[in-house]
């Protein structure tokens, strides 16, 4: 037996958040169709309150997908979250996100409020929203760095006005996965009757741990990750949905955990992102970068040949990869590397043999920081005229 992990995407909203993304209309709906087709089980479709703009954008969204839920975020405002319940109106499934600050740097120095204002605030937005949906997300705004027991407090009072998903946010990426998974256990510990909720973790990636902590967050309890494409989002990004997809689809019987998001259309999906958003992808990024299934070091090189698991712990087929396992050619590439990459372009080797021809590629090697398939036929276009001289 093993639990489900809810999968909530938010590539539209805070993916959207990242400096110099704009996504159109068009651009949201090929998106969310996309996530759609992959099984995401819910779709933050953006901020409503923003502008007339992005409500119509979320609307049209919430028309057009059937099978997920749509979601909309909203803060603890009035008309924030008439906005939210209004772009919400024609989906089939509509679920609403409220949340407030929670941490005490946040409380005084932003939103200038007390901690029984906020408790106020907090009640008053879930009853609000409640009128649109019973589906309810609450998040108590950087909950890593806020003290445990107001997070507790607010949590039971979201609880109780009606939420039924809590979300405890590392807003600005500052925790230690052991520190994620303190906070989860403490509030389950405080709050015993969140037996009744799904408890859920958001992640920003300004220290490199949003996967790590998403991983910890799921292991102390919490059943729901939010998460973007490419790992898009406010300042350095969010968790990343292939990151933590695939984590869990090679991890997830020992964790005793599963997710529903057929992987097959990730890689496809992440080209569709990058495309939109204006924001390239690294060739060394985990999963869907260009490098994550090429290899070129010797050693590596020989492994995978002999069987691709001895340097892949998943097979780039299950993401959709088109070109799979790759044999890149380099200084340091072996002889083995050399030797399967002519033979699948059909070179065959000179009566002075491998060896020669080796030496003559790995001397052309030295000089470039790969070596292609043309410079590897001209390679033994050489060899073939000076075995025959």
């Amino acid at each position: 037996m093993s639990d489900r992990v809810i999968v909530f995407d938010t590539t539209l909203r805070d993916g959207e958040q990242s400096a110099g993304v704009c996504f159109s209309r068009r651009d949201k709906l090929e998106i969310a169709e996309r996530l759609e087709a992959l099984r995401v089980d819910v779709i933050e479709a953006g901020f409503p309150a923003a502008s007339e703009a992005e409500c119509a954008a979320v609307a049209a969204v919430a028309e057009r997908v059937r099978e997920s839920a749509v979601c909309a975020l909203a803060r603890c405002v009035p008309g924030d979250v008439d906005a939210a319940g209004r772009a919400l109106a024609r989906a089939a499934r509509p679920r609403i996100h409220v949340f407030v600050n929670a941490s005490e740097v946040q409380l005084a120095q932003q939103l200038r409020k007390t901690r029984s204002e906020v408790l106020e605030m907090a009640e008053a937005a879930v009853r609000r929203a409640r009128r649109f949906t019973s589906d309810i997300e609450f998040s108590p705004m950087d909950a890593t760095r806020a003290a445990p027991d107001f997070v507790a407090e607010i949590v039971r009072v979201a609880l109780a006005a009606g939420a039924r998903t809590l979300n405890l946010p590392d807003t600005v990426g500052y925790a230690r996965p052991e520190q994620v998974r303190e906070l989860f256990t403490g509030v389950a510990r405080r709050v015993p009757e969140l037996e009744e909720a799904v408890l859920s973790f958001h992640g920003q990636d300004d220290l490199g741990l949003a996967t790590a902590n998403a991983l910890a967050a799921i292991s102390a309890g919490a059943r729901q990750v939010e998460l973007t494409v490419n790992g898009i989002g406010e300042r350095a990004g969010n968790t990343s949905l292939e990151e933590v997809v695939v984590a869990l689809r090679v991890h997830g019987e020992a964790m005793g955990v599963h997710t529903g998001v057929d992987p097959s259309g990730i890689c496809a999906l992440s080209r569709l992102v990058e495309e939109r958003s204006g924001m390239a992808v690294p060739p060394n990024k985990a999963v869907v970068g260009r490098n994550a299934f090429r290899h070129a070091s010797g050693i590596h090189q020989d492994g995978v040949l002999k069987w691709r698991e001895t340097y892949e712990v998943f097979d780039p087929a299950t993401v959709g990869h088109e070109r799979g396992s790759e044999i890149v050619l380099g200084k340091l590439s072996g002889r083995a590397g050399f030797v399967a990459r002519a033979r699948a372009l059909g070179l065959g080797f000179p009566e002075t043999g491998v060896e020669v021809a080796f030496r003559r590629f790995q001397a052309l090697a030295d000089g470039k920081r790969e070596v292609d398939d043309d410079d590897l036929r001209a390679l033994f276009a050489v060899n073939g005229r000076s075995a025959a001289s």
